[in-house]
């Protein structure tokens, strides 16, 4: 994956993202998810919040590095970062707020695309590439997405796209257990995916005698913890492949604790 293909496929995330929330209609907007009773609402315009800040970190570190410790005291204050973005966003409605979203999230994919791929972006933990913050946000952008999908009742196709999110969900195996002051089991599972073209992506020893193999929809689906692993069609072996997909989480922040099983299936509705 190029730095040029990784900005693009964010700018493709967004785009879909956009397209879907366009034909919300008042209600739509207001209808809570599984995602702590997220509206389409409360998803966009977390989006919008740290699109926001991604765009500083790009363009004015130091700036960003004032507000960020802003914005650390408040969340150690005990504000919800949901309180925090309605409380920026709250005089716009559902198309409101999605006509300023867009404009910024491509401001912001532009201006990582421009950047250095190496160039290193500070963030609410430690700083990143520009090539993995485009790769974070396109993760970002998919995981609220799908929380919108589920609430319609709908089913996304799944996109090459995931390959960037399945990428960070191994990338992040020991940081998952690091972060929950764990021990990091060995061996690492090796992980192979079935791709939405029929191709098959791999990481890791194929050699492990741990794996993780299924639908690279269902991988990113449970690394994002948009589902439990028992709810999705992963053979994972016993041991710590399977202790990884229990806790996985390819975001940054504090330990967080993904859906029980039977709790988030897509029910389509009629």
């Amino acid at each position: 994956m190029t730095p040029d293909t990784t900005a693009a496929d964010l700018r493709a995330e967004q785009a879909e993202l956009s397209s879907l929330c366009a034909d919300l209609s008042p209600a739509d907007w207001r209808l809570p998810s599984d995602f702590y009773g997220w509206s389409a609402w409360d998803e966009v315009a977390h989006l919008c919040y740290f699109d926001q800040t991604g765009l500083q970190a790009a363009t004015d570190p130091a700036g960003f590095a004032r507000d960020a410790a802003a914005l650390q005291r408040r969340l150690e204050a005990g504000e919800e970062i949901s309180a925090i973005a309605r409380e920026a966003y709250g005089h716009l409605d559902g198309p409101a707020l999605l006509a300023h979203w867009r404009p910024l999230s491509a401001r912001l994919a532009d201006t990582l695309a421009a950047l250095d791929p190496k160039a290193r972006l500070p963030w609410y933990g430690p700083p990143m590439s520009a090539r993995s913050f485009a790769t974070a946000r396109l993760m970002e952008t998919w995981a609220h997405g799908q929380d919108v999908w589920d609430v319609l009742g709908r089913v996304r196709p799944a996109t090459g796209r995931l390959r960037h999110i399945a990428h960070l969900g191994v990338g992040t195996y020991g940081w998952t257990f690091v972060n929950r002051g764990l021990p990091v089991p060995e061996p690492v599972p090796h992980v192979a995916l079935d791709a939405p073209d029929g191709s098959t992506w791999t990481w890791g020893d194929p050699a492990s005698a741990q794996s993780v193999r299924g639908p690279a929809l269902d991988f990113c689906l449970v690394v994002t913890q948009r589902r439990h692993a028992d709810d999705t069609l992963l053979r994972i072996t016993d041991g710590p492949a399977r202790q990884w997909m229990a806790i996985a989480q390819c975001f940054a922040g504090e330990p967080a604790d993904g859906p029980a099983p039977g709790q988030r299936r897509t029910a389509v509705r009629a």
